[in-house]
């Protein structure tokens, strides 16, 4: 279980980064040149990179992953509300918050080093 719980908000967070990634493949869409689509490319993974480098110190200190990912569902809601459907908010901000709580999770299971049978 430890194990498990250990790498599941990793994983999770890793799908999550590629799934927000696909969303800058639209910068090659139009009419502009391949380097103005490169570019553009490039600019619309920054969220990729905020996310990467999160994981990254997530990766060791857990409280930061639980902390970082819920703020930033938070700020994607406040961001975005009312210019999509409900279910735009649950899947994007759905998913950090269930990673956050993951975080949170192990975190505190490591911090109290309690029995598997209690968690």
């Amino acid at each position: 279980m430890n194990k498990i719980l250990f790498w599941l908000p990793r994983i999770l967070m890793i799908l999550f980064i590629l799934f927000i990634s696909l969303f800058a493949l639209d910068s090659f869409d139009g009419d502009e040149s391949l380097m103005r689509k490169i570019g553009g490319f490039l600019i619309h993974l920054i969220p990729t990179y905020i996310l990467i480098i999160l994981l990254v110190v997530s990766w060791k200190w857990e409280w930061i992953g639980g902390i970082a990912f819920f703020l930033l569902g938070i700020f994607y809601i406040v961001w975005v509300w009312g210019k999509f459907p409900l279910s735009v908010y649950f899947g994007i901000s759905g998913p950090l918050f269930v990673i956050s709580a993951l975080f949170f999770v192990n975190w505190f299971r490591r911090k109290k080093n309690l029995p598997e049978a209690m968690a």
